[in-house]
C-alpha cells in the first residue's frame, strides 16, 4: 500500500467560523492537526484547503496545502479535488481522511486505519471507534454509535451499522470517530453515489458506504480525541494545550 493523508478544512463552519485558524497553544488548529498526521508516519500529508488563508497558514508552517473550490459540498469532495492535483498518476492507492478539527488526535489512530486495510483484504474503508465516555452517551443523538461484529481479539470489528439512536442491552457501546481510510476506488465510488436513504434518515454519510455494499472495518482506540465543534470545545482544547 502507498497511503496519503489528506485533511479537509474550510473557514465557513456554522458553529465556529474560522475554526481552522483558531489559536491553540500558539498554533493554528489546522497546523496542530497537520503535525499529528506527520507524526503518524503513514505517508505524505497535505491539507485540502477551501480558503486561501488556510493554505497560507499551512505553508507558513512548512506544510503542503492544495487550494480547492470553496463551494465543494463535502470533505470527501475536497479531498478528491486535492488528490487529483497531488496525485494524477494514481500512485497513492489508500487515502486517509483526517478531519481538521482534531488538534490532539493520536498518530497511532491514523496508523491503525492503514493497518486495517493492509490486514483485511475485504475492507474497503477503515475507521476508528472508542468506548463510550459515560452512560449518557447511549442516549445522546450527537454521539454516533457504531454497531460492530468484533474480531476475537476485541481490537477491531466489521461495521454492521451506525446510528444516533439509543442502544440498549449489555455490552460495549462504541463511539464512532470520524476518521476514515479509503481504498482509492472505494472513495471514488462513495463520492460518485447519491446520498442514500439511511444516510438521509440518520444524517450519517458512512451509511451510504454500507448501502453501496462497501465493507467498513473499525479499530478500537483507547479514547476519543478532542473534537472542536463550538466555542466551549475550543476552550477545552486550549486548556489541554496548557494555555
Amino acid at each position: 500500500m502507498n497511503p496519503i493523508v489528506l485533511i479537509p478544512a474550510r473557514m465557513a463552519a456554522t458553529r465556529l467560523p474560522n475554526k481552522p485558524l483558531a489559536d491553540i497553544g500558539g498554533l493554528p488548529m489546522v497546523v496542530r492537526v497537520l503535525n499529528q498526521a506527520l507524526a503518524a508516519g503513514v505517508g505524505p500529508v497535505a491539507v485540502a484547503a477551501g480558503d486561501r488563508e488556510i493554505a497560507l497558514a499551512v505553508q507558513a508552517a512548512g506544510g503542503t496545502a492544495v487550494l480547492t473550490d470553496p463551494d465543494l459540498p463535502s470533505g470527501s469532495d475536497r479531498i478528491l479535488a486535492a488528490l487529483a492535483e497531488l496525485d494524477p498518476g494514481f500512485e497513492h492507492d489508500v487515502v486517509i481522511n483526517l478531519q481538521g478539527d482534531m488538534p490532539f488526535v493520536d498518530p497511532a489512530i491514523l496508523a491503525d486505519c492503514a493497518r486495517l486495510l493492509k490486514e483485511f483484504g475485504d475492507a474497503d474503508i477503515a475507521t476508528v471507534v472508542a468506548p463510550e465516555a459515560s452512560p449518557a452517551d447511549r442516549a445522546n443523538p450527537d454521539v454516533v454509535k457504531a454497531v460492530l461484529a468484533m474480531e476475537d481479539d476485541g481490537q477491531s470489528g466489521r461495521a454492521l451499522y451506525f446510528t444516533r439512536s439509543t442502544l440498549y442491552g449489555d455490552g460495549p457501546v462504541w463511539r464512532h470517530i470520524g476518521i476514515y481510510g479509503y481504498r482509492r476506488e472505494a472513495l471514488e465510488a462513495f463520492n460518485a453515489a447519491a446520498p442514500s436513504p439511511l444516510e438521509k434518515r440518520e444524517k450519517l454519510e458512512q451509511l451510504r458506504a454500507l448501502e453501496l455494499g462497501l465493507t467498513i472495518r473499525a479499530a478500537v482506540a483507547a479514547h476519543a480525541p478532542i473534537s472542536v465543534d463550538n466555542p466551549s470545545d475550543l476552550e477545552a482544547a486550549r486548556q489541554a494545550a496548557g494555555k
